[in-house]
């Protein structure tokens, strides 16, 4: 009697592991337009897009592996604990998956991009130095803001598009980090939130903070210049000019977009290196393996000339 007790025990325990996966494994709904198809896939992937057809990132990025990225990110030395977490990072997504951000071609493209991502997240982030317990790339999302700003970051340039609110200070807040009025002023608008009145909801929203470097990875800086997401995944096609320019598609070119200057075109630096190393560790901890991330033209941004020279614009 004992045995048969356990044998329904154990049926019982398998079949509500097997619903358990039914409910977290969302299938899509799949319809044609214009002879294409396009899929809907729950929360993640409520708008009809031919990359909700895809594997989403919550069916491959799991809570397990946002830990291991950012192991260090709560320890008691860590500047903001408690603040960030998987849940924040996956509902930040789920605004840009229907336009390909995690979602463009297979699982280990998603992947990759992901990891590409996080690298510059957690680079940004980071209080990790040479001898930092766990490594000086376990430190992730140490920060989520500056935290001695020595300026208000406001460009009076800007005083009738993007006007400085007053007592608002424009410093670094966020996963990739924000800076000056304007650059607050065209997130808030992306996101239909009033930063530029108040900066401060980066620094106290995590889902917030991650929907604004999402909405940065996503958006090219200029019109015809590519996002750092069509520069990595392959969407960008390099014009002449580009090619004269050593920028080719891949992680080194996010950079470019991203930084412009102050990291590319300096060489080997230290600044860059740590962006690469960051994205490196990231695809080894993820399973892909940073022999993916490509040869050192397309990982770095060595000797690529910027997009956008910081001498003739003003830089994020």
């Amino acid at each position: 009697m004992e045995g048969k007790w356990c044998m329904l025990l154990t049926i019982a325990l398998m079949l509500l592991l097997v619903n358990g996966d039914d409910e977290t494994s969302v299938k899509p709904v799949v319809k044609i337009v214009k002879g294409k198809k396009v899929c809907q896939k729950g929360w993640e992937c409520k708008r009809f897009s031919k990359f909700c057809c895809n594997e989403t990132i919550s069916d491959y990025f799991q809570t397990y592996q946002f830990e291991n990225l950012f192991a260090k990110r709560n320890t008691p030395v860590a500047h903001a604990v408690g603040f960030w977490d998987y849940h924040s990072f996956i509902t930040a997504t789920a605004e840009h998956q229907p336009d390909g951000f995690g979602t463009t071609g297979g699982k280990k493209m998603g992947m990759k991009e992901v990891a590409a991502f996080l690298g510059h997240v957690g680079s940004k982030t980071s209080c990790g130095y040479g001898v930092a317990t766990g490594g000086p790339l376990a430190w992730g999302l140490c920060y989520n803001k500056e935290l001695s700003p020595d300026s208000l970051y406001c460009d009076e340039y800007y005083k009738l598009t993007y006007p400085c609110a007053p007592g608002a200070a424009y410093y670094g807040r966020g996963a990739l980090p924000l800076y000056w009025n304007y650059n607050y002023g065209k997130a808030g608008e992306a996101l239909k939130v009033d930063l530029l009145n108040h900066p401060e909801y980066i620094e106290q929203n995590a889902t917030l903070a991650f929907q604004a470097a999402v909405w940065r990875w996503m958006t090219p800086v200029k019109k015809n210049q590519p996002s750092a997401h069509d520069a990595f995944v392959g969407n960008w096609k390099p014009t002449k000019n580009d090619t004269l320019a050593k920028r080719v598609p891949g992680f080194g070119t996010t950079m470019n977009i991203l930084y412009g200057d102050s990291v590319c075109g300096q060489g080997d630096s230290d600044s860059m290196n740590n962006i690469v190393s960051h994205y490196q560790y990231y695809l080894d901890l993820m399973g892909v393996g940073r022999e993916e991330a490509g040869p050192h033209e397309v990982l770095t941004c060595s000797e690529q000339l910027a997009f956008n020279p910081s001498s003739s614009s003003p830089t994020s």
